[in-house]
């Protein structure tokens, strides 16, 4: 049996991030947390780019036209979508998380997916710390997985 080990290893990956507005308070922290930790696992600040946009919705198409750059081993979402009386919650939550995993898969590349879903800004305002930061770490993680993957492909092909 083969076994592929975790690979936490960030030096010389390029990451993107893509951070919704909307609750900028939450979002903003998040930004914060995520990008010191890819820092601690070795991204250099000149390897991360960020982009914000205005809301969830949006998040996906600035996503995808960073995908469709193929200069980033790795991308990440951050914002929060929090509940309010009406149905756009559902309509929001539900649609930008479709979208992120529809680029993932279009463009073969591993987005790591840190837009809260809460009823309310204390459960969203709970969440940064650890959100933010298993953000950075799955996407440090998966860059390097399906780095490698692609790798192993191309040595199978020569």
């Amino acid at each position: 049996m083969n076994t592929i080990q975790p690979d936490h290893d960030g030096t010389n990956l390029r990451i993107g991030i893509v951070q919704a507005r909307f609750s900028n308070e939450i979002g903003s922290a998040m930004l914060k947390v995520c990008t010191d930790k890819l820092a601690a696992l070795g991204v250099h600040t000149d390897d991360i780019t960020v982009a914000t946009v205005p809301g969830a919705l949006e998040v996906p198409l600035v996503l995808q036209n960073m995908a469709a750059t193929q200069q980033y081993d790795a991308l990440i979402a951050i914002g929060a979508v929090i509940r309010g009386e009406t149905y756009h919650f559902e309509l929001v939550a539900n649609e930008s998380g479709a979208g992120v995993t529809r680029v993932g898969l279009d463009y073969n590349i591993p987005i790591a997916n840190a837009i809260l879903t809460t009823e309310n800004d204390e459960q969203a305002h709970a969440r940064i710390e650890e959100k933010a930061a298993d953000a950075a770490i799955v996407a440090v993680e998966c860059a390097n997985l399906v780095n490698l993957l692609l790798e192993e492909q191309l040595d199978d092909e020569a």
